[in-house]
């Protein structure tokens, strides 16, 4: 699974004093979950190494007004309250900063997952 170090170490910075983040390699790039919600992510060079945020439905349409946002169709359907973000809207710091803080607003304002339980693998015969 390939994905943009450059850029998870930039997502990383931009959570840094973020509380209960946890990496988790998914949609074949990698996400950044808070108190076990996906706040934002980095899709797989294979889809471009796009930003991923997940802003919510509330926020969905004012996000779409962003310069370089589109609707997040990683399945070939619209997922509601997911937006993409190309690399030209997360060139600066703070253009960065500002998608990952929608992604944690949104994550934060979710109530807190249980912790997840790890299954055994199964054997085969």
């Amino acid at each position: 699974m390939a994905y943009d170090e450059a850029l998870a170490a930039r997502v990383r910075t931009a959570l840094e004093g973020v509380d209960a983040v946890e990496e988790r390699k998914m949609f074949g790039g990698l996400c950044f979950l808070v108190r076990g919600h996906m706040a934002c992510g980095i899709t797989g060079e294979a889809q471009g190494g796009k930003l991923m945020v997940r802003v919510g439905e509330e926020a969905f349409e004012a996000a779409l007004a962003r310069p370089h946002a589109s609707v997040m169709d990683f399945t070939g359907r619209p997922l509601k309250g997911m937006v993409y973000v190309e690399r030209p809207g997360i060139r600066t710091a703070k253009q960065l900063a500002g998608w990952v803080a929608m992604g944690v607003s949104h994550a934060e304002s979710r109530p807190p997952k249980k912790p997840r339980v790890k299954r055994p693998a199964k054997q085969r015969r």
